[in-house]
C-alpha cells in the first residue's frame, strides 16, 4: 500500500494523478483461509482489519455476494455517538468512539469523522426527566453527555425553532459533543486499503450459498458460487442477510428485518452545525460534507428483504422535520433510498460465539450499526482470534433471550439511531 502523505499527493499532482496504485485488488479465493468473514461492509472489512493488524492473523478472506461497501455501509445515514442508557451498551458505543478518534490516522485514509455533536430534544415532561436520566446513567460510566435549555440549543444549533407556540416545543436537549458523522463509503474503503495491505483477501461478487460442518458440528468452510472455500473459524456480518446466513449452518437467530429508509435534500451552503434528533417526533437530520441534509427516523412497519419501503414513512419524516426546522420547508428532496436492518427482540446486538464450533456472529445491530463500526469489527476480531469474547461483548450473547438478560435498548431509546 502506497501510503498518503502531503509529499505524495504534491508528487502525484506533477503526474496528473496517473500513478496511484489500486486501492485493494479483487483477488481470486485461494482454498482455504485460517479465517473468513462474510460480509464486506464496515463491520466485516474491520473485523478483518484488526485480526491481520491486532491478533496476527493475516490469511483471512472476506467474501461479498455483491460489491464491497454495497448493503447498508454505502446506505445509512452516519450518525455517531454512545450516549446509551444501559452499562453495557454504553461501555460498547464508546469503545467504538474512542476508536472512531483515531481511525483516518490508522488507516492512513480519511473517514471524514467530524464530532460535531449529537443534540437530543426533549418536547415534553417525560422527555426531560428521560435525557436527565440517560445523562447521569452515561457520566456514571464515563460517557460525555450533558442538559441544554432551550435558549443554550437554539445557540447550539442556531436554524432550531424554539418558539412556545411550536407545535413541538422544545423544552431543552441532550447534547453529548463527541458525537458527529462520518463518511459512510470512506469507512469502507479505509478498512479494504488497509486489510488487502496486511494480506487481507476481498473477494466480491461471491455470494455465499452454504456452510459446511463436519461429523463433529465444527464449520469446515463455505459453499460459494466460485465453489467451496475452507476455513476452521468463520466470521458472519451480513446485516439484514445475518439470519439467512446462520440458517445455512442450521442455526436459528431472533431476528427480524425491515427496511430502514433515508433521504437527502438538494445541496446547499453550510447550514446545520450538528446532528439533531428528536424521540418524540421521531426524526433527526444532519447536513453531510457535499452539502446535502440526511434526514430519517425508524424502521418501516413491516417485516421485508426489499431495499425499498414505504412512501407514508419518507412524508412523516419530512413533516417531522418541517415541525421543528420551518426554515427547510422549501427544500427539494434529492433522492431517498432504504437498507435492510436486522433487529433483535430488545433492539440490542448479538456479538460473539454460537452454538457451532468455529462460527461467530455480528448481528442484530438494527438501526444502530455505523456509529459501532470500528467497536463492533475490534470485538468480532477478538473472539474469533481468542474463541472467548471480550468483557465488552460478552453480555450481547446469543443466551440472554433464553436466560432473559436483555439489555433492552429498545424502551429506553425510542430511536435507535
Amino acid at each position: 500500500m502506497r501510503r498518503f502523505s502531503a509529499f505524495s499527493l504534491f508528487a502525484e499532482a506533477l503526474r496528473g494523478h496517473q500513478d496511484w496504485p489500486e486501492h485493494w485488488p479483487d483477488k481470486p479465493p485461494k482454498s482455504s483461509y485460517d479465517a473468513i468473514i462474510v460480509g464486506a461492509g464496515g463491520h466485516g472489512l474491520g473485523a478483518a482489519y484488526y485480526l491481520a493488524s491486532r491478533y496476527g492473523i493475516r490469511n483471512v478472506a472476506v467474501i461479498e455476494k455483491g460489491w464491497l461497501g454495497g448493503g447498508n455501509t454505502g446506505r445509512n445515514t452516519t450518525i455517531i455517538r454512545s450516549n446509551y442508557l444501559y452499562d453495557e451498551s454504553a461501555h460498547l458505543y464508546d469503545h467504538a468512539v474512542k476508536l472512531w478518534d483515531g481511525l483516518s490516522q490508522e488507516l492512513n485514509f480519511n473517514v471524514m469523522y467530524s464530532k460535531r455533536g449529537v443534540l437530543m430534544l426533549a418536547h415534553n415532561v417525560h422527555d426531560v426527566q428521560s435525557f436527565k436520566r440517560h445523562i447521569h446513567a452515561n457520566r456514571l460510566n464515563g460517557v460525555d453527555n450533558e442538559w441544554l435549555t432551550a435558549e443554550e440549543c437554539r445557540e447550539y444549533c442556531p436554524p432550531l425553532d424554539i418558539s412556545p407556540n411550536a407545535r413541538h416545543p422544545v423544552l431543552g436537549g441532550a447534547l453529548q459533543r463527541r458525537g458527529g458523522t462520518a463518511r459512510h463509503d470512506s469507512v469502507a474503503w479505509g478498512y479494504a486499503r488497509a486489510a488487502a495491505a496486511l494480506g487481507v483477501d476481498i473477494i466480491q461478487n461471491c455470494a455465499v450459498t452454504g456452510i459446511r460442518r463436519g461429523v463433529d458440528g465444527a464449520v469446515q468452510g463455505v459453499e460459494t458460487e466460485r465453489g467451496f472455500i475452507a476455513a476452521k473459524k468463520i466470521g458472519v456480518s451480513a446485516a439484514g442477510s445475518s439470519s439467512l446466513v446462520m440458517k445455512m449452518a442450521g442455526l436459528e437467530f431472533p431476528l427480524e428485518s425491515y427496511p430502514l429508509q433515508a433521504l437527502v435534500s438538494e445541496p446547499v451552503k453550510p447550514i446545520f452545525p450538528c446532528v439533531v434528533m428528536s424521540n418524540s417526533v421521531h426524526a433527526y437530520i444532519s447536513q453531510s460534507d457535499k452539502g446535502e441534509l440526511v434526514i430519517g427516523a425508524g424502521t418501516d412497519q413491516y417485516t421485508s428483504y426489499s431495499q425499498r419501503g414505504a412512501l407514508h414513512i419518507i412524508e412523516h419524516n419530512l413533516a417531522a422535520i418541517c415541525e421543528i426546522f420551518p426554515i427547510f420547508t422549501r427544500m427539494r428532496m434529492l433522492r431517498n433510498w432504504g437498507g435492510i436492518v436486522d433487529v433483535t427482540p430488545d433492539r440490542s446486538p448479538i456479538l460473539g460465539k454460537t452454538p457451532v464450533p468455529g462460527l461467530y456472529v455480528n448481528c442484530g445491530w438494527g438501526t444502530g450499526g455505523f456509529k459501532a463500526t470500528p467497536g463492533a469489527g475490534d470485538l468480532l476480531a477478538y473472539t474469533i482470534a481468542h474463541d472467548a469474547p471480550h468483557a465488552i461483548n460478552a453480555p450481547f450473547n446469543l443466551d440472554r433471550f433464553r436466560n432473559g438478560a436483555l439489555i433492552d435498548e429498545a424502551a429506553a431509546a425510542a430511536v435507535a439511531h
